[in-house]
């Protein structure tokens, strides 16, 4: 298995930072090394030069039979045998070489069938060549610091605005569309934008336009809703006068489904808006499902694995398990089952199960699935998601196992658990 590298290893910063540290550290050994070849080529020129001459004095010295310059002789010990092979050989030279324990510049030239040579003290230049290679390694130690640390703070500052547009996008994924970067380069003209501060920008706009367009869905829907409850009121009304028999209630069914919409599209409205206040209390969970199930009228079967107690508020945890109860009888088959474990409730049926689209995605509005009609549902489990969210419960629709619907309401827990209930 191939091992993986930590997460933080994947951050801006961190790929940032080595990237100054390696072009640093390329450029310092490319400098560096630059510098001690140019200085070491001087040094050396300098001491050759110095040990030619003495040389030079040396063979004038030998020539006129008077004695050598100290530090000059005849086959002198010490002499590198290669310097010594090059001036028996009838050729000038000069080699930097060890003797005592340390570095002389040595010079060799023929005499004679021998070789007179002198030596030059090239301690001195070793110490400045070594001295020279400390000073460019520190130097560029400090270098690459400073360097990794001006790097990192403008780096960090990159990164920080783009975690925080980030976080934003994230926000409004969630549903804050009052949500902004606010980055104050957008804010500006006179200055100029970065990279960051477009995507900042572009992401406000956006932002600004899906809210302005959810909320003229939202006043259209309320419109709409308002408008349709006085006519569909008196329309109820009207019913009620019309003689007995099945056209009569026909019409009298027809419109209490209109008014039951109705009603649905304005509760809609006021999730969408977020105006919902909580009213909530202590409630056992079980005496709850069953008094849910009891004004469903359905034959649903209760079963209590752990009571517990729960603060929610009623009004809206029986809407959203009505829903679900009610949703599980159209769309599902009986055996219809509601269980209580703890602060969890699931609803389950054993139909045809959720369609995929509503498992990825959650419900949809008035969604259907083309040629099946036991797939769509219009607004009941999309009321039921919005009410959980308004009470802090978290509802989720699963495929049961052997086939059928799932759905699991899970209730914060405020910790006390009632007695089992046979």
């Amino acid at each position: 298995m191939k091992p993986r590298l930590p997460a933080w290893t994947a951050t801006l910063t961190w790929k940032s930072a080595c990237f100054i540290v390696v072009m640093c550290c390329s450029l310092a050994a490319v400098l560096g090394v630059l510098v001690h070849v140019e200085v070491t080529r001087q040094t050396v020129a300098t001491a050759r030069e110095k040990a030619l001459a003495k040389l030079h004095d040396a063979s004038r010295a030998y020539e006129a039979g008077e004695a050598l310059p100290p530090g000059s002789g005849l086959d002198p010990d010490g002499l590198p045998p290669g310097l010594r092979a090059l001036a028996l050989g009838g050729n000038r030279g000069t080699v930097v070489a060890d003797y005592g324990g340390r570095p002389m510049m040595w010079a060799a030239a023929p005499a004679d069938g021998k070789a007179l040579a002198t030596v030059v003290d090239y301690g001195q230049s070793a110490r400045t060549i070594s001295g020279l290679d400390n000073a460019i390694i520190g130097s560029s130690v400090l270098a690459i610091g400073g360097t990794l640390l001006v790097g990192a703070f403008a780096v960090t500052r990159v990164t920080r605005r783009l975690h925080q547009t980030a976080t934003v996008a994230r926000r409004i994924t969630q549903g804050d569309l009052d949500a902004r970067v606010g980055d104050p380069r957008t804010k500006d003209p006179s200055r100029h934008q970065d990279e960051v501060a477009t995507v900042a920008g572009a992401l406000d706009t956006m932002a600004s336009s899906l809210q302005a367009k959810l909320l003229s869905e939202q006043r259209f829907t309320a419109d709409v809703a308002h408008e349709l409850r006085t006519p569909l009121t008196g329309l109820q009304a009207a019913s009620e006068l019309l003689p007995e028999g099945r056209p009569t209630q026909l019409v009298q069914e027809r419109v209490r489904t209109m008014r039951q919409l109705t009603e649905d599209l304005l509760e809609i409205s006021r999730l969408d808006s977020r105006s919902e206040q909580v009213e909530t209390d202590l409630h056992q969970l079980g005496r709850l499902v069953r008094r849910v199930v009891r004004a469903s009228g359905t034959e649903t079967e209760v079963v209590i694995v752990r009571d517990a107690h729960v603060e929610t508020d009623r009004r809206r945890l029986e809407r959203v398990l009505g829903n679900l109860v009610a949703n599980a009888h159209k769309h599902g088959r009986a055996p219809v089952v509601l269980t209580v474990d703890g602060p969890v409730v699931s609803v389950r049926d054993h139909g045809d199960g959720f369609p995929e689209y509503l498992l990825a995605h959650g419900p949809q509005r008035f969604r259907t699935e083309p040629g099946a009609g036991v797939k769509g549902h219009g607004l009941g489990l999309t009321i039921a998601v919005g009410q959980a969210a308004v009470i802090g419960a978290r509802l989720e629709f699963r495929a049961a196992e052997g086939g059928g619907a799932l759905a699991v309401l899970t209730l914060p827990d405020p910790g006390g658990v009632a007695q089992q209930e046979p």
